[in-house]
This record gives structure tokens, C-alpha cells and sequence, in this order.
């Protein structure tokens, strides 16, 4: 299918394995206006939105989601927050690091029974409700104004009306 014809790529690239959060973290934030369908969505679980909490890991760029913004479709990449009901500040932080030093892409990276996937349904409910509302709209998602991947977006939609 052509990228002008693409909404939006919604990228779920692993899932909430620790609970309910207060806030969930959008890669990519600012990028598109996709923000605005997460924060309506998030505001309406009565969560926050952050930017992402690892900036310096890079993982919108190397995730899923960065081919389909290199040919110009807006992208989600939507993370758990580490902001956990019932836990201390910075708990979350901790369990996502220690998560990906002993289990990120190792053998031990599996499904395990110990995990409290009560926030990982918060957050698939959030992407359901994005995906309908974006479905549901007239106006397609655009990058940002000056936004690296805007002119592939333009290229994109103009290839598809020629």
C-alpha cells in the first residue's frame, strides 16, 4: 500500500508488565498530532502523558514504528509510564532498567507468570481508543511544521494524488 494511504503506524512493541500507572511515555513526542489523540485518550483514563523517560536510548529511532516514519506516516510508540499506583517514586524507572540489563532481548525475555498485566490492559485500551479515533477522523495525522519526516509525509500524499 502506497504511505500516502497510511494514517498512522501504531507500534506496540512489548507491554506494561508491572501494573497500573498514573501516566503513560509517547516516543516521538511532539513529532505529530497524534500527541493529541494520546493526551484526549490518557485524559479521559485520568493519566498524564510524558515524553519518553530514556531520551538518550534512542527508541524512536530504532524501534518498529521508524521505517514507517522515514516514508512519512506518522507514527505511536507508546510506552507503560513509571509512574505506578502503589509504588514509589522512581520504582518504575528501576524495574524498566533492570528489566532491560538481565532480560531485554535474551533468552529469559518471556512471557512469565509473576506479571501484573492490569496496566498493559490500561494502556491497549488507550491504543484501541486512539486507533478508532483516528479512523474516525476526516483529517489525516501530520507530522509537526519543520519535523524531519514532514517532507516524506508530503512527498507521500502527493504520490498518492497524481
Amino acid at each position: 500500500m502506497p504511505a500516502g494511504r497510511l494514517a498512522a503506524n501504531i507500534n506496540i512493541d512489548g507491554i506494561n508488565i508491572w501494573g497500573p500507572t498514573r501516566d503513560v511515555t509517547l516516543s516521538g513526542m511532539g513529532k505529530s498530532s497524534i500527541d493529541g489523540f494520546v493526551k484526549k485518550a490518557a485524559a479521559e483514563q485520568k493519566r498524564r502523558v510524558e515524553g519518553d523517560p530514556f531520551l538518550d536510548k534512542g527508541f524512536f529511532y530504532r524501534s518498529d514504528q521508524f521505517n514507517f516514519a522515514r516514508i512519512g506516516v506518522p507514527a505511536l510508540y507508546l510506552g507503560s509510564g513509571t509512574d505506578f499506583i502503589g509504588r514509589p517514586p522512581g520504582w518504575g524507572r528501576e524495574r524498566k532498567e533492570e528489566y532491560e540489563h538481565l532480560n531485554y532481548h535474551q533468552p529469559s525475555d518471556q512471557i512469565d507468570e509473576s506479571w501484573n498485566l492490569a496496566g498493559a490492559v490500561d494502556d491497549l485500551r488507550l491504543l484501541v481508543t486512539v486507533a478508532m479515533r483516528i479512523a474516525d477522523t476526516r483529517d489525516l495525522p501530520a507530522w509537526k511544521p519543520g519535523d524531519e519526516f514532514e517532507a516524506a509525509r508530503k512527498k507521500a500524499l502527493e504520490a498518492i494524488t497524481h
